[in-house]
């Protein structure tokens, strides 16, 4: 009996012993995780999980059902599987980015990576000069500027007053005056040496003038029938060219004016910073302390002091608390959101009515936020790097930032230069060149005819009846008078 609980309390003894090492253990390796039951991605056992913190942004991170996705959620599952790690994602308590506030504490996101509440920001968080002081970055995933997004109705200018010449450069409007010209001077050249269309020279009138040939162009352009009607072969080849000509002109010049119409970029009287600033219908802010913010609070530049001044004066009302709020304020009001370029893109790209100005400032990326004491940076920033040179960051900016507005196929509208119509100017020009050869056959033809009944030389004959229809006296008369001699 005194063997049997001898060995029973050893046994227990024993189990106490392994059971209180085996937990010493774990708690002196910090990288083996118990793997989370809730908000946790990633596969397989014994991998170490990181605590990723986010912030909802559209289309970075986004909610659907009880899911968290988008660009950042797509970036990390890959990340993952290249360096076979588990992840908890988290969204930050404040909503906030990240900035020092008054007592010399961070707020958001780089605050919860300070305070150790995460191991990893993974979101659109810009890489800055201040943020590198406390936190270490990876390699940038996204590129990205400071942009300014406005509405369309309250960016645009009263149109010029010759605003309909715009579809076409000056150029090309001076290109198209030359063809009409040319156009009616063969018109009423090749009427009056086709013997078809002007049989009598001397008895009959030509209703082919140069006055009647400018109208009869002016009706084609106007899709109008216009008197006199030509008769001759090689009149009607040259009405025929000039009227495919003038159809093919007329749709590129609509379709063209609906574009101008309909994009309203060559509108916008609000194209730089300066610009905004000179301005006073529109109201101008940026999300509250974002590093858009400080931007212009550093900045030396004395417009981007203009901006920051309005800003700071009236931050109350024109800083934003969040990204939705900024472009639903855009479209709602007359105001202007100075932001992150790639975002205001998408929200062009999601409402039609929104478009960005040109110009851009401050050229920065979006990074992966690690404490500067982290293994994990120099892996996260290598597999970065391969993600781009694989093409698989380009896949997902093109699978996030796919545009709805399908009617704006052109992303910069500008007027039609010569060049673009070349091949319906060289397609007149031969028409021109046949209705001319056409009626030099004719009346070839026709002076062969009256040669051999005057019987005379073909070419007297020929020379003799172009002097007449282009009443060429003195040729005709230095004619008449070396035929004269010949026959006596």
């Amino acid at each position: 009996m005194d063997k049997g609980l001898h060995f029973t309390i050893c046994v227990v003894t024993a189990v106490l012993v392994l059971r209180e090492s085996s937990q010493a253990g774990e708690e002196k390796d910090p990288e083996v995780l118990a793997a989370p039951k809730s908000d946790s991605r990633g596969a397989g056992e014994g991998l170490p999980t990181l605590t990723v913190t986010t912030i909802l942004e559209d289309p970075y991170v986004m909610v659907r059902g009880a899911e968290l996705e988008g660009y950042c959620m797509d970036l990390l599952g890959a990340l993952a599987g290249m360096l076979r790690f588990q992840y908890r994602v988290k969204v930050v308590g404040d909503g906030q980015y990240g900035a020092v506030a008054a007592g010399g504490n961070w707020s958001g996101m780089i605050g919860e990576i300070l305070r150790r509440e995460a191991d990893i920001a993974v979101a659109p968080l810009t890489i800055t000069s201040a943020r590198e002081e406390v936190v270490s970055f990876t390699t940038p995933f996204l590129q990205t500027g400071i942009g300014i997004l406005l509405r369309k109705d309250t960016a645009s200018q009263d149109m010029s007053f010759f605003h309909f010449l715009s579809p076409f450069s000056k150029e090309t409007w001076t290109a198209l005056l030359f063809a009409y010209l040319l156009t009616c001077f063969c018109l009423f050249l090749v009427a009056r040496l086709s013997p078809c269309e002007w049989n009598e020279p001397k008895n009959e009138e030509n209703h082919f003038t140069f006055l009647n040939s400018l109208w009869f162009g002016a009706g084609a352009l106007a899709l109008q029938g216009a008197t006199p009607r030509p008769q001759a072969l090689s009149v009607r080849v040259i009405a025929v060219v000039w009227w495919l000509f003038t159809l093919a002109l007329l749709a590129t010049y609509i379709a063209n004016f609906t574009a101008l119409l309909s994009s309203g970029s060559e509108q916008l009287p609000i194209q730089t910073f300066e610009d905004l600033v000179k301005q006073r219908n529109l109201e101008f802010g940026t999300l509250e302390g974002s590093s858009t913010f400080y931007y212009f609070k550093n900045s030396k530049n004395p417009i981007h002091q203009m901006i920051y001044e309005y800003m700071e004066k009236r931050r109350e009302h024109v800083l934003v608390k969040t990204y939705q709020e900024a472009v639903q304020r855009v479209m709602d009001s007359n105001y202007a959101f100075i932001g992150e370029s790639i975002s205001q893109d998408l929200a062009a790209a999601r409402h039609c009515n929104l478009i960005r100005a040109p110009e851009l400032i401050g050229a920065r990326g979006f990074g992966i936020a690690t404490t500067q004491a982290s293994p994990w940076t120099k892996p996260l920033s290598i597999a970065v790097l391969k993600l781009r040179e694989s093409g698989d960051l380009d896949y997902l900016r093109n699978k996030w930032w796919e545009s709805s507005c399908l009617h704006q196929s052109r992303d910069h509208w500008g007027p039609l230069e010569p060049p673009a119509l070349g091949g319906l100017f060289l397609t007149l020009g031969i028409g021109l060149a046949l209705g001319i050869l056409a009626a030099l056959a004719e009346l070839s033809s026709s002076s062969r005819r009256a040669a051999a009944q005057a019987k005379k030389s073909c070419c007297s004959v020929f020379t003799e009846e172009i002097c007449t229809r282009l009443r060429i006296k003195g040729t005709s008369r230095q004619s008449q008078e070396t035929s004269g001699k010949a026959n006596a």
